[in-house]
């Protein structure tokens, strides 16, 4: 059994059909990728996955259990953490911060997490070592609003891992990114897949080819392709759609 696994997904808005028919299943130790072109579906299938939207037919399961309906908090303590196209931070505070509300000792506080927070030295031990792990040694008390955006993506990964996830959900990371940031986000996923399973939406080809186990392509609100990377280059109607123009 896979360590996630859709069957059947459909997923409509009014008269619009956006999700038809969509299973997927990512492995264990493996980094999946979901490609597509614009409105295929690709951000709606991400959030039907991790509990944003229900869907209207099929099931989800995760580490063997079905977590269809769920909201995305359960499911999050079960083991999946995502980051979001548009980034969710909070500017105003440091980028430590930013990490030590997310950790789930602090969460799970009753009241508010932020109550007496500055004396939660383990907290704040776990936050930096997360911060350099997302290599943002350094950047400990520095507001998220001046951070790069690069960093900011860095930060909102460290946001996510922070849940200490089974599975961690990526959504578009480069975007926005140049060639540098790009670079380094690499770097830091490259890592990442040492440790944990990654499923990927992303635009950037050429980044996704580099790292994926296997990639699904979604379009019309389907799954019309799959497979590893030099499969899919080969793959006539990804040959068609220039979404597979990577280099050798």
């Amino acid at each position: 059994m896979a360590l996630f696994e859709a069957h059947g997904l459909h997923k409509r808005f009014g008269d619009q059909v956006v999700l038809e028919s969509v299973s997927l299943r990512f492995e264990e130790g493996q980094l999946s990728g979901i490609m597509g072109p614009n409105g295929a579906g690709k951000t709606t299938c991400f959030n039907v996955l991790t509990g944003r939207y229900k869907p209207d037919r099929g099931r989800v399961c995760f580490a063997g259990t079905d977590i269809t309906g769920f909201s995305p908090r359960e499911i999050a303590r079960r083991g999946l953490s995502r980051s979001f196209q548009i980034m969710n931070l909070f500017d105003d505070d440091t980028a430590i911060d930013n990490l030590v509300i997310a950790l789930p000792a602090v969460r799970e506080r009753a009241g508010s997490p932020w109550r007496d927070l500055g004396r939660d030295s383990a907290a704040y031990d776990a936050a930096a070592q997360l911060l350099a792990r997302i290599g943002l040694a350094g950047k400990e008390r520095t507001p998220a609003r001046r951070l790069s955006y690069g960093e900011r993506r860095a930060l909102e990964i460290g946001v996510a891992l922070a849940a200490q996830p089974r599975l961690l959900f990526l959504d578009e990371p480069t975007a926005g990114l140049g060639a540098e940031g790009t670079a380094r986000l690499f770097e830091l996923v490259a890592e990442l897949k040492r440790q944990l399973a990654i499923v990927i939406i992303e635009h950037d080809m050429n980044f996704l080819f580099r790292l994926a186990d296997r990639i699904s392509v979604i379009h019309w609100g389907q799954v019309i392709a799959e497979g590893s990377p030099a499969a899919l280059c080969e793959n006539p109607w990804v040959r068609r759609s220039g979404l597979g123009a990577v280099p050798a």
